[in-house]
């Protein structure tokens, strides 16, 4: 693949592939709505749009908030599907709900080009590592074409079949990963209130059966939560919340952890925590009276 990646989303996941790529010796093409954090990344050339990022690629990664922004980004005349040609493959790695996947491959596909239901699970660092999972539904094919990118990105690629099993499985994902943050929140809280150091508590826990990669990589957040950046913050894990709420009630199944987990985020919400990280739920349960 000769054409420049276009990378469009310049947040914390789509900054840190579009670095990673760059740093893989490939050309980028960046678009962000806010031209400003697009500008911020070493080694990118910036796009006027997202129709012109487009334009210029063979393979166009897609890493956005909410499915309001997919659509916003995908649409209109400077809108992703306007500058797609004929043969082009657009990777979106977004968590959207399944049915705005399929809406958004319907007008992918109406321009001759495929789209690749690919939302990842990973942090930050396992971009810069390229360690990341993706979670992919669609045509086979078009994920054997892109491999090339997924390889400078990834560790695991996971072709679960049709359009819309990928954003599922994410989804069933993170529905494990927002209860394990609640549990990891109230049982750190638990074990300080109780009056055990929070490192040391913290080092049993990334110790023990319960040393998953999250709880790894969360550590410097949990410990010393005055000085970390946000990675994934509170609003962002209700958008998730929601999503998974509809589908399960969508397939009729009843979750009555991801009710609870989905009460504390709004508690957490109200609290005016919504910019912070996820890990700021201890922050939420320690101020709690």
């Amino acid at each position: 693949m000769t054409a420049p990646v276009a990378v469009i989303g310049a947040g914390h996941m789509g900054g840190a592939m579009a670095g990673r790529l760059h740093r893989d010796g490939r050309a980028v093409l960046v678009y962000n709505r806010t031209r400003a954090r697009a500008e911020k990344i070493t080694g990118a050339t910036v796009a006027g749009s997202a129709r012109e990022a487009a334009a210029a690629a063979e393979v166009i990664l897609v890493s956005l908030a909410d499915d309001a922004a997919a659509r916003a980004v995908y649409s209109g005349p400077d809108g992703l599907v306007a500058g797609l040609w004929a043969g082009a493959v657009v990777v979106e790695t977004s968590t959207l709900a399944p049915g705005t996947v399929r809406e958004l491959a319907d007008l992918v596909r109406s321009r001759g080009a495929t789209l690749l239901d690919a939302p990842v699970s990973g942090s930050v660092p396992l971009v810069e590592r390229g360690e990341l999972t993706f979670m992919i539904g669609g045509d086979r094919r078009a994920v054997e074409a892109v491999r090339p990118v997924l390889d400078v990105l990834g560790k695991r690629v996971f072709h679960l079949g049709a359009q819309g099993n990928g954003s599922i499985m994410k989804l069933a994902v993170n529905s494990a990963l927002h209860g394990l943050n609640q549990a990891l929140a109230e049982a750190l809280v638990l074990a300080e209130k109780a009056g055990l150091d929070r490192s040391a508590a913290y080092e049993v826990f990334a110790s023990s059966a319960l040393a998953a990669p999250f709880v790894q990589y969360k550590r410097a957040a949990y410990e010393r939560p005055d000085e970390a950046a946000p990675a994934f913050t509170l609003d962002l894990v209700d958008k998730d919340l929601a999503l998974i709420a509809d589908l399960a009630a969508q397939v009729g199944v009843p979750m009555r952890q991801l009710t609870a987990n989905r009460a504390v985020v709004r508690a957490a919400l109200e609290a005016g925590l919504g910019d912070a990280d996820m890990s700021a739920l201890a922050v939420l349960l320690r101020n709690d009276r």
